[in-house]
């Protein structure tokens, strides 16, 4: 089965002029699903992983199952207000402006070594905020994964720091 197959182009989402990846097709189907998994997963072979990181809100798909069979735990990084305890913040670019994200701050410990995943990376800036969030915390980030890398944007040289694998790249 080829997984790139089941992701489709949606034209003019989120806003015009954008090619939105549409993955609900994979998702819809068992087979696809459990095969995306195990892809990712063989992305981090040999790697000691303690906590999952996903961010909101397609990184809350397969970050848990990830964490799941990793036997690690899984912690949420979301939009401001909308996490229910303590958090800390990181403001970063966007072509248009900026954006936030939080996370919870006794979600990771010192030492803690960390995943994160997310479904695209395109221009980098929310992979890189998540990954400060994480170092202000005192995890180590051992992996940046992705489903899908839209290398015409170059996010990955943002995060080029860290080791980055995806799973598909447009």
């Amino acid at each position: 089965m080829e997984l790139r197959s089941l992701i489709r182009d949606i034209h003019n989402f989120p806003k015009e002029g954008v090619v939105f990846k549409d993955i609900t097709m994979l998702l819809q189907n068992p087979d696809a699903l459990k095969k995306t998994t195990v892809a990712l997963l063989n992305l981090l072979e040999g790697k000691d992983i303690d906590k999952v990181v996903g961010m909101e809100s397609r990184g809350f798909i397969f970050g848990p199952l990830l964490a799941d069979k990793l036997n690690a735990g899984f912690v949420p990084i979301r939009k401001p207000g909308k996490l229910p305890s303590e958090t800390i913040s990181e403001t970063y670019e966007l072509e248009y402006g900026t954006d936030t994200l939080e996370i919870h701050l006794d979600a990771i410990q010192k030492g803690d070594r960390v995943l994160i995943h997310d479904d695209v990376l395109a221009t980098g800036g929310t992979a890189m905020a998540a990954c400060k969030l994480v170092e202000k915390l005192g995890g180590v980030i051992v992996q940046c994964n992705f489903l899908i890398e839209l290398n015409f944007l170059n996010g990955k040289e943002k995060i080029n720091e860290y080791s980055v694998q995806s799973l598909i790249t447009y």
